[in-house]
């Protein structure tokens, strides 16, 4: 793989794309007990929306999807993954990972957000509408409610995941992707791993985000690779407190191929205040499988704000 840098791959994508690429620049926080929590600011004005992604991705899994979009916009990278710091504790839950995004937001924000959140982004977005919905204008839900393990996925991507957590090249770790069927096509591949890995200063290749190392931990020692039934309960019990206490109107995003069923999306309707569902052709990681329908839908969103 040639050596490259964050944002090489962007020119490429926005051609692709027939579009423009706005400005984009790495941001870093430190939060009050030392963490770091890092992000990406598109454009040159103040964002209006805010980005947060699912469980093993980063801020890039968005790149397309706010290329096709064109507005100024915050990525975040949510703790335990990207360049944020991973937590001690491993509680990536929405309701712990909530304060650090309206951290973010008091820091880098000068008005409400529209915030989209896919998988544990959502479950995250909506914890912060209800924790905080002065920062708030409305929420974007993409393919996630609660009840539904925002780490889960089929058992072949669970396996890639508990393997080794280092490797001697990055073009070792594409191979092994191209091996299990994912990433797609080799260029894509290519562009996932370098988003997601680092190079330590031994020179290995490791998983930036914090589950990959979880699970090869978990499966070293022959425990369940599943999230606990205890703390699917609990994920179930607090993500509805939270749907139900949010104000801001929601727009729930279902994926026909992702983890929610049509029943699921239905309750999140019942429980919530003011939501809408809209359904995709796609499976679970909508802003990589269908950017574009995904960008018009928040510019819908952001129309409305």
């Amino acid at each position: 793989m040639p050596e490259t840098d964050e944002f090489s791959f962007l020119p490429a994508q926005a051609a692709g794309a027939g579009v423009d690429v706005l400005p984009v620049a790495r941001v870093s926080l430190t939060l009050p007990d030392g963490r770091t929590l890092s992000g990406l600011r598109w454009g040159d004005a103040p964002p209006v929306v805010t980005f947060l992604h699912g469980a093993g991705l980063n801020a890039h899994t968005w790149d397309t999807t706010l290329l096709h979009l064109g507005v100024p916009a915050l990525a975040l990278d949510l703790a335990g993954h990207g360049d944020s710091s991973w937590r001690d504790d491993a509680a990536y839950v929405g309701r712990v990972l909530a304060p650090d995004v309206a951290a973010a937001l008091e820091a880098w924000t000068d008005r409400p957000q529209v915030v989209v959140g896919q998988s544990l982004g959502g479950l995250t977005a909506a914890a912060l509408a209800a924790s905080r919905p002065d920062l708030v204008a409305q929420v974007v839900i993409v393919d996630i409610t609660p009840g539904i393990d925002p780490s889960g996925g089929p058992a072949q991507l669970r396996a890639f995941f508990a393997g080794p957590t280092d490797w001697a090249t990055r073009d070792e770790l594409v191979e092994k992707a191209l091996s299990f069927g994912l990433g797609g096509a080799r260029e894509a591949a290519e562009r996932g791993v370098f988003l997601n890995t680092r190079v330590r200063p031994d020179g290995r290749v490791e998983w930036k985000h914090h589950f990959a190392h979880l699970a090869a931990a978990a499966a070293a020692s022959g425990a369940d690779l599943g999230t606990p039934d205890a703390v699917r309960a609990v994920l179930a019990s607090t993500g509805w407190d939270d749907i139900e206490a949010v104000r801001a109107p929601i727009l729930f995003v279902r994926g026909e191929r992702g983890f929610v069923t049509a029943d699921d999306a239905d309750e999140l309707v019942r429980r919530a205040q003011d939501a809408e569902v809209r359904t995709v052709a796609t499976g679970h990681n909508v802003q990589e499988e269908d950017p574009i329908s995904l960008a018009a839908l928040v510019r819908e969103r952001l129309e409305r704000a």
